[in-house]
C-alpha cells in the first residue's frame, strides 16, 4: 500500500523514510510486540547451523542495506535470521556524489554506485557494543578506504577485522564491489590469496577465530572461478557469497536511453538471478558441496528461495526483493520453505 507514496520519493531518501517509519512503530509499547509477532516465523524446519553458529532461520539481510549498524534490531524485528552489516571501512567516507541509486521499476532492479559511503569501523563498533537481539546472528562486511591503493589493502581489512572481532559473529571480505575504483582487481588470484592469506593468519591468532568468508562478483569467468576454488581451500577460508552486484546491463526492460544517462554502477534485482543461480550451482558442483554458499541476487518470491536453496546455496540474502515486495517476503519465504519441508508448520 506505500510502495507507490515512497516511490514518488528518490531511493535513498525513501530508504531513510521507511528506516525511520520502523524503528518508531517498533518504539510503540504493545505495537512493537505485535509488529514482531506478526512478521517472525519459527519452526524447526528453518533452523540452520553454519560455521558453528545457529541460524534461527535461513533467510539474511544483505550487506549495503544497514552499512552503519544503525537499524539491525529493526530489521531483525521483520523475521531475519541473520543480518549482514557494511561494507565498512576503517575511515568514514561519503562515497560518490548524489544521484546515486536508481530504481527499476520494469525490472524490479536497482543501480546503484554508493562507493562504500559509511561511518568509519570505530562508529559502528561503539553501536555494536551495545549489544544485540537474542539469536540474531551479525555479519561484518569489511572493505577498503577508497584512497588506500590495492597493495595496502591488508592493512584496511585487518584494522576492520580487529575493531569488529568482539562484536559479530563471522567476517565477510568484500573485494567485489564494482563502485570502489580498482577494488575488483583484489579479485585476482595473486593479490586475493595473498590478502586472504594475512587475514587469515590475524583470525588464527584469535580465541576462538571467527568464520571468514568471501563476496564474489557475478561477473566472474570460470576460470576465476576455479582459482576462487583453489583459494579457498589453500587459505582455508570458511565459505562464499554468490553474488554482489553486476556490471552487466543485458535483458533490461528498462528504457535503454535511461540505462544510459544512469551511467556506471552496480546492478541487483531480478535480471541478476540466473546469473547468481549459475555461479552457485557450478561453485557448489565443482567444489562437491565441501564450500558452504551464502545465495543473494534476484531473490524476490519463495520460488527464488527454493531454487537458490535448490542449486547449492545453505542460507540466503535479501535487499532489492525488499525494496519492490515489501517486508512481508521473509515471512512468506519462511512459511514456504517450511511447506516444502512436509513440516506442517504453524501459519
Amino acid at each position: 500500500m506505500l510502495r507507490p507514496l515512497f516511490f514518488l520519493l528518490s531511493p535513498e531518501r525513501a530508504h531513510h523514510l521507511t528506516l525511520l517509519l520502523l524503528k518508531s512503530v517498533l518504539a510503540i509499547p504493545g505495537l512493537g510486540y505485535l509488529f514482531r509477532s506478526f512478521f517472525r516465523v519459527r519452526h524447526p524446519a528453518l533452523r540452520r547451523e553454519l560455521f558453528g553458529l545457529p541460524f534461527e532461520n535461513p533467510l539474511g539481510l544483505a550487506a549495503g542495506f544497514d552499512k552503519d549498524g544503525r537499524h539491525f534490531r529493526a530489521m531483525a524485528a521483520l523475521g531475519f535470521g541473520f543480518v549482514e552489516i557494511g561494507t565498512v571501512t576503517p575511515k568514514s567516507q561519503p562515497g560518490n556524489p548524489l544521484p546515486r541509486l536508481f530504481r527499476l521499476p520494469a525490472d524490479e532492479a536497482l543501480i546503484n554506485r554508493m562507493g562504500f559511503n559509511n561511518e568509519g569501523v570505530e562508529t559502528l563498533a561503539r553501536r555494536l557494543r551495545r549489544g544485540k537481539p537474542q539469536g540474531l546472528v551479525i555479519g561484518g562486511n569489511i572493505g577498503k578506504n577508497k584512497d588506500t591503493p590495492n597493495d595496502e589493502a591488508a592493512a584496511d581489512y585487518i584494522s576492520c577485522f580487529e575493531a569488529l572481532y568482539p562484536f559479530v559473529d563471522y567476517f565477510v571480505v568484500n573485494v567485489s564491489s564494482p563502485n570502489t575504483p580498482n577494488l575488483r582487481e583484489l579479485q585476482e588470484k595473486e593479490p586475493l590469496s595473498r590478502l586472504l592469506s594475512e587475514l587469515q593468519a590475524r583470525n588464527r591468532q584469535k580465541k576462538p577465530p571467527k568464520p571468514l568468508l568471501l563476496k564474489i562478483a557475478p561477473d566472474l569467468s570460470d576460470n576465476q572461478l576455479d582459482d576462487i576454488l583453489e583459494i579457498t581451500a589453500q587459505t582455508g577460508i570458511d565459505g562464499l557469497i554468490a553474488t554482489n552486484t553486476t556490471v552487466s546491463r543485458e535483458g533490461l526492460g528498462e528504457n535503454p536511453q535511461r540505462i544510459v544517462e544512469i551511467g556506471p554502477g552496480g546492478l541487483s534485482g531480478r535480471p541478476l538471478k540466473q546469473r547468481s543461480l549459475e555461479v552457485i550451482r557450478y561453485l557448489h558442483e565443482k567444489s562437491g558441496g565441501k564450500i558452504p554458499i551464502i545465495g543473494v541476487g534476484g531473490v524476490a518470491n519463495p520460488q527464488d528461495a527454493i531454487e537458490m536453496l535448490r542449486a547449492g546455496a545453505c542460507l540466503l540474502q535479501l535487499y532489492t526483493g525488499l525494496v519492490f515486495e515489501g517486508p512481508g517476503l521473509v515471512k512468506r519465504i519462511n512459511k514456504a520453505l517450511i511447506r516444502q519441508a512436509g513440516a506442517g508448520g504453524r501459519e
